[in-house]
């Protein structure tokens, strides 16, 4: 029996009982780290962390959606200022690889949600604030850029995927990765992990979204997160008391959770 953290749940996705469920059957989730996708969905993650003491809210305008206006950016980004105290991470941010790669962006567009993405971070420098990242493939490199530019040390880059030279800068930078439930059954993801180092490693669902292999046709619920310990213990060779109590406290130290 050990603790785990979600370090990336979507938990304003869930409806009300699926919120219920997921608080009240999971003995050994310890926290969760709901991300925000908008200001609307801020505002609904930080009602969850205000009534559920185990979940604690981040909170940005995830990348993967229309471009925000201007007005739109400035009203989220307020509300985030006034909301500091109650602020676990900035996130979910970053660019809109999956978009671009339907061609739904433009370059004009691009270099909009990349000013978007510069602002988070500094905002994340200025506010001392842990920030989330939606980077993977080719953006991960231009994103580590705008961290190196504001010298920001505490990144996390939920369900990476990237080549081993961007993994290997990453690693040296001190950044952070999460794991899904994907690792059972996805060698890429087994892969990253032999490379990256438990002690800069959580573990996640980026629930609700399903996943595949044993957890197909199942609600993405963080007691999955038991099988990917299982799976990171199995490419460390390493006890699973050692890895899941390696993973509790990293996430605990990089979301500052001890007095949360």
């Amino acid at each position: 029996m050990f603790k785990m953290i979600d370090a990336h749940i979507h938990l304003d996705h869930y409806n009300d009982g699926e919120i219920k469920q997921i608080m009240n059957d999971s003995l050994l989730i310890d926290k969760v780290i709901t991300v925000s996708c908008n200001l609307e969905s801020c505002k609904r993650n930080l009602k969850l962390a205000r009534k559920y003491q185990k979940v604690k809210a981040a909170f940005g305008y995830h990348p993967e959606q229309a471009l925000p206006s201007e007005n739109q950016v400035l009203e989220l980004l307020n509300w985030m200022n006034d909301h500091q105290n109650e602020m676990a991470a900035i996130g979910e941010v970053g660019l809109p690889y999956y978009l671009r790669q339907q061609n739904q962006v433009s370059e004009s567009q691009h270099e909009q949600y990349l000013n978007i993405l510069e602002i988070f971070i500094q905002k994340a420098a200025v506010w001392g604030k842990p920030i989330v990242l939606h980077a993977i493939y080719d953006d991960a490199p231009i994103v580590c850029d705008l961290l190196e530019k504001y010298s920001i040390k505490k990144a996390h880059f939920h369900w990476f995927k990237g080549d081993p030279k961007t993994i290997t800068r990453m690693i040296e930078n001190g950044y952070f990765i999460s794991v899904t439930p994907e690792i059972v059954y996805k060698e890429k993801i087994r892969n990253i992990v032999h490379m990256y180092p438990l002690e800069q490693m959580m573990i996640e669902t980026d629930g609700p979204w399903p996943f595949e292999g044993p957890f197909s046709g199942k609600m993405t619920h963080p007691n999955m997160m038991s099988e990917s310990i299982k799976e990171i213990s199995n490419i460390k060779k390493l006890s699973l008391e050692e890895v899941s109590d390696t993973l509790w406290r990293n996430t605990i130290s990089f979301y500052e959770l001890e007095n949360r």
